[in-house]
C-alpha cells in the first residue's frame, strides 16, 4: 500500500452526507491519537507510515491507523487480531474481521471506548517485531 497524492477534502465531499460526519469525527480522532495528518492511501484514510516484514520475507507499508468508508460499513484498519481486546464487549454495535472492525455508524458504539481500542492497536503494531515506523 502506498500513499497517494490525492486530496483528502475532495474525497470526503464525495461521500454521502450521511456518512460524512462520522469520517470527519475519526480524522478528528486519528490525528488526536496519532499526532499525524491524514494521508490518502487509495481509499484509505492513513495517520503515520509503518514498514512490516512478514516471516514470508514479504514487505511493504501501512498506516499506523487507517480507515476507509465502505459500501456497507466503515472499515477500521487496527490490528492482526482485532478480537484480542476486550473493548469490543463493551463498543457498541459492530463486527470484526481477522484485523478489522467494521462499524455502520459512530451513534451505534462509545466513542470513548474506541479512542481506547485504537490506542491499544497501535501500541501493539509498534512493539510487534515486524513492524518498524518510518519517519
Amino acid at each position: 500500500m502506498e500513499i497517494t497524492n490525492h486530496d483528502i477534502k475532495s474525497y470526503i465531499d464525495k461521500i454521502d452526507e450521511k456518512r460524512q460526519k462520522d469520517i470527519l469525527k475519526l480524522i478528528e480522532i486519528g490525528k488526536k491519537l496519532t499526532k499525524k495528518e491524514p494521508k490518502l492511501w487509495g481509499s484509505i484514510i492513513g495517520f503515520g507510515k509503518l514498514h512490516y516484514t512478514y516471516k514470508t520475507g514479504r514487505e511493504g507499508d501501512m498506516p499506523l491507523f487507517g480507515f476507509a468508508n465502505r459500501k456497507q460499513a466503515i472499515t477500521l484498519y487496527l490490528s492482526y487480531d482485532i478480537n484480542k481486546y476486550e473493548e469490543l464487549n463493551t463498543l457498541g454495535k459492530h463486527k470484526t474481521g481477522q484485523g478489522c472492525l467494521y462499524i455502520k455508524k459512530l451513534e451505534d458504539i462509545d466513542i470513548d471506548v474506541l479512542e481506547v481500542l485504537i490506542k491499544k492497536a497501535m501500541d501493539d503494531l509498534l512493539k510487534s517485531s515486524m513492524i518498524t515506523v518510518v519517519k
